[in-house]
C-alpha cells in the first residue's frame, strides 16, 4: 500500500480552530479517499474480520441469489465486492467516486482472479440500466456525506431506478442518535511506527451532522494532512421515514454493527451503525421503460473545399481525404447506426436547423470554416439549434484553447506544471527566460501551430528571434516561454464521463529514439503535418512501461482535469518528465484527434480495440451521458 508520506508532501496545519464546520469543504469527499484515508482508517476498513462479519450479516438478513446482479455502491477499495465474489456471487458491480480506490479495487480483484466490474461514478447519478440490479448495498458507513439532504434523496432515487421491481437495498450507516451522545470530541493514536493522527469532532449548528477533523503527523517530517469530513446523523426513525418517502417499503432495522479494530482505539463514525434493509417498489413497464437509443447519427467534419491554415500548404491534402474515408469505413462497421455526414460549412447553420438526427458526433476539430479559433463555434451552433452532440462544450473548448488558463487550473489542483513566463501581445521582450533550454509556443491554439523545431531555444538571442518570428506569424497572440522538459513523454486517454465513470486507455509513450540527435525531441508542427519531415517519419509511439505509482498519478491527474475543465465523453492529456524524472503537464485536449493513426486510436490498439471499437466506445459514452440527463 502507498504510504502516507508518499501520498502527500508535508503540509501546513491550520492550527487551533473554534469552529470546525466553517472550515469544512462543501465537497470534501472529492479528495479525502486516498492512501491517507486507508492508513488512518486502516484498522477498520482494511480489516478482513470486519468485512467478513458485515457480509455474514448481509447474507443473514436478505435473500442473496448467487446469480443475481449486485451493485456495491460507494464500494471504496472493493472489500465487500471481493468478499462476495470469493463466496461465489457471479455478477458484481462496484461504483465509487474515488479514482484511487477504484484502481486499487481493480488491482486487488485481478490479483485474486475475481471478475468484478469496478467503475468510477457519483452515487447520485451513475450509469447503469434501469431495473438492472437485484440488490444494491451501501456498506461501511458510506451514506450521508453530502451537504444537503436533497443529495441523499438523489442517491436513494438513483438506487430505486436501477433496482428491479421489488429489488433489495441494504444500508450500513452510523446510528445517529447514539453518535450524538457518544462521539469523542478529541483523540489521538499512532497509526504505525512513524505516524499518528489527532482528531477533533463537533456537531453542526443544527446538530444533524458530525464534523470531523484529522491532523496526520509524521514523527520526523511533521504534518502530512489537515483534513475535514462530515456525515449526516440519521436516527432509526428518520432513515426509515426517508426510505419510505422515496418509495421503498418493508423497511427494517437489523442488528447493530460495532466495528472490530486492530488498534482497538478511536472507532469514530464506525463505532456503532444501523443495518437497514428495504425493498424497491413494484414498477410498471410504462414508468420504467428504457430510454430509447439514438440511432440516426449525423457526423460533423471539416470542410475540404475551404482553405485550412493549419494543414500543410493551407488546404486539405490527399492524406486528409484518406483519413476521412477510413473514418467512414470504421463507422460503417458499427451495427445499429445509420450515419450521414455534414462537411459543407457555408450552409451548416441552415442544415443544422432542419436536422432530423437525434445525435451528432462533433468531429469538426478544424473549427467552423476550418478556422482553429472557431472550434468552439461548432458546438455553439449545435446548442443554438437544440442538437445533442459528442465531446466538449463551447466553454470547455474555450478554456482549454488557452494554455495559460489550463496551467493555472492545474496548479490550483496541485498538478505539477512546467516553469513558465507569459508574454502578452503588447509586452516588450525585456525579460529573458531564466531557465534554458526553453520551449516557446503560442498561448492560444492547438494542432502544434507555432511550434517547430526552432521553438526549442538555448540562448537569449535564440529566444528573442523565435518570439519575433511568432509575433509576425501570429499577430496579437500571447506567447509562453516554458522550461524545456527533456524526459519521457506520455499521453493519457480517458473515455466516459465523470458522473458515470471514466475508462483510461493504456498510457502511450512517445519514442524519440530514432530521431536525429541534433533535432530537439518535441511533437511539433512537422510531426503532425509534414510527411517529408524526419519528425513525421522517425518518431514512433509505444505502450508506456511505468511504475504503478506514476501510472496512478497520471490517471488521477487526468481525471481531475477532465472534470474541472468540463471535458465530456473523451479527452487526452499529455505529460512529460523533466531532467530529474518529475512528471509535469504539457496540455489538455478536450476533443482529441479521432483519426485512425492518432494517439487516441494507438492507445486503444494497446488495449486490443479496433478503430471501429474505439469510435463505438466514444458514441456509447456520449449516449450514456445524454440518456442520463434526459
Amino acid at each position: 500500500m502507498q504510504s502516507i508520506q508518499d501520498a502527500n508532501a508535508t503540509q501546513r496545519t491550520l492550527g487551533p480552530l473554534s469552529d470546525l464546520e466553517r472550515h469544512l469543504p462543501d465537497e470534501w469527499w472529492r479528495t479525502l479517499f486516498n492512501a491517507v484515508y486507508l492508513s488512518t482508517d486502516g484498522d477498520v476498513v482494511e480489516n478482513e474480520a470486519n468485512t467478513k462479519m458485515e457480509i455474514n450479516l448481509l447474507a443473514s438478513v436478505i435473500d442473496l441469489n448467487k446469480n443475481g446482479r449486485i451493485l456495491d455502491l460507494c464500494c471504496g477499495q472493493g472489500r465487500h465486492s471481493i468478499e462476495l465474489a470469493r463466496r461465489g456471487y457471479n455478477y458484481l458491480t462496484g461504483i465509487d467516486r474515488s479514482g484511487y480506490l477504484i484502481r486499487l479495487a481493480r488491482k486487488r480483484a485481478k490479483a485474486a482472479f475475481l471478475k468484478i466490474n469496478f467503475k468510477e461514478g457519483d452515487a447520485r447519478r451513475f450509469s447503469l440500466a434501469n431495473s438492472s440490479q437485484d440488490c444494491v448495498i451501501m456498506m461501511g458507513n458510506s451514506f450521508g456525506y453530502f451537504d444537503r439532504q436533497e443529495d441523499d434523496v438523489a442517491v436513494l432515487t438513483a438506487i430505486k431506478r436501477v433496482l428491479k421491481s421489488g429489488g433489495q437495498l441494504v444500508l450500513d450507516l452510523t446510528d445517529g442518535d447514539w453518535m450524538k451522545e457518544n462521539f469523542e470530541p478529541r483523540s489521538w493514536e499512532w497509526i504505525d511506527k512513524n505516524q499518528f493522527v489527532c482528531r477533533e469532532r463537533s456537531l453542526s449548528k443544527n446538530r444533524d451532522r458530525l464534523i470531523s477533523r484529522e491532523v496526520v503527523v509524521h514523527a520526523e517530517r511533521g504534518v502530512i494532512a489537515d483534513q475535514f469530513y462530515a456525515e449526516r446523523l440519521y436516527s432509526k426513525e428518520l432513515i426509515c421515514q426517508l426510505l419510505e418517502e422515496v418509495g421503498f417499503h418493508n423497511v427494517a432495522i437489523h442488528n447493530d454493527l460495532v466495528a472490530i479494530s486492530t488498534r482497538d482505539e478511536d472507532l469514530g463514525m464506525m463505532a456503532r451503525r444501523n443495518f437497514v434493509s428495504a425493498l424497491a417498489p413494484i414498477k410498471s413497464k410504462e414508468k420504467y421503460n428504457e430510454l430509447k437509443l439514438q440511432r440516426n447519427v449525423t457526423v460533423l467534419l471539416g470542410d475540404p473545399d475551404l482553405p485550412d491554415s493549419v494543414k500543410l500548404d493551407g488546404k486539405f491534402n490527399q492524406e486528409d481525404l484518406e483519413t476521412i474515408e477510413k473514418l467512414k469505413s470504421a463507422l460503417a462497421e458499427i451495427p445499429g447506426y445509420k450515419f450521414q455526414y455534414i462537411n459543407h460549412h457555408a450552409d451548416m447553420q441552415q442544415v443544422l436547423g432542419k436536422l432530423k438526427s437525434d445525435f451528432v458526433p462533433n468531429l469538426c476539430d478544424e473549427g467552423f470554416q476550418n478556422k482553429p479559433t472557431m472550434e468552439m463555434h461548432v458546438p455553439a451552433l449545435l446548442e443554438m439549434q437544440g442538437v445533442t452532440y459528442s465531446g466538449a462544450s463551447p466553454q470547455s473548448l474555450a478554456i482549454c484553447y488557452n494554455k495559460a488558463i489550463v496551467r493555472s487550473i492545474a496548479t490550483s489542483c496541485d498538478i505539477p506544471v512546467p516553469l513558465e513566463t507569459y508574454f502578452g501581445p503588447d509586452d516588450q521582450m525585456v525579460t529573458i527566460p531564466s531557465v534554458l533550454p526553453a520551449l516557446i509556443k503560442p498561448c492560444e491554439g492547438d494542432s502544434s501551430i507555432g511550434i517547430t523545431s526552432k521553438a526549442v531555444v538555448n540562448s537569449a538571442e535564440e529566444a528573442i528571434e523565435y518570439i519575433s518570428s511568432l509575433r509576425e506569424q501570429m499577430p496579437r497572440t500571447s506567447i509562453l516561454v516554458q522550461e524545456f522538459l527533456t524526459g519521457r513523454e506520455y499521453s493519457i486517454g480517458l473515455i466516459g464521463n465523470s458522473a458515470s465513470g471514466l475508462t483510461p486507455l493504456p498510457i502511450l509513450e512517445v519514442d524519440y529514439d530514432n530521431l536525429d540527435g541534433k533535432l530537439p525531441r518535441i511533437l511539433g508542427y512537422e510531426s503532425k503535418w509534414d510527411p517529408l519531415s524526419p519528425y513525421w517519419n522517425d518518431i514512433k509511439y509505444k505502450k508506456a512501461n511505468l511504475e504503478d505509482e506514476s501510472q496512478r498519478s497520471l490517471i488521477n491527474w487526468s481525471a481531475i482535469l477532465f472534470e474541472r475543465l468540463g471535458c465530456r465523453d473523451y479527452a487526452r492529456f499529455d505529460f512529460r518528465e523533466d531532467a530529474d524524472g518529475n512528471l509535469k503537464l504539457l496540455e489538455v485536449n478536450p476533443n482529441p484527434g479521432w483519426c485512425w493513426d492518432g494517439k487516441l486510436n494507438l492507445m486503444a490498439s494497446f488495449a486490443g480495440f479496433s478503430y471501429s471499437e474505439l469510435l463505438k466506445k466514444i458514441i456509447e459514452a456520449t449516449e450514456a451521458r445524454l440518456n442520463h440527463y434526459q
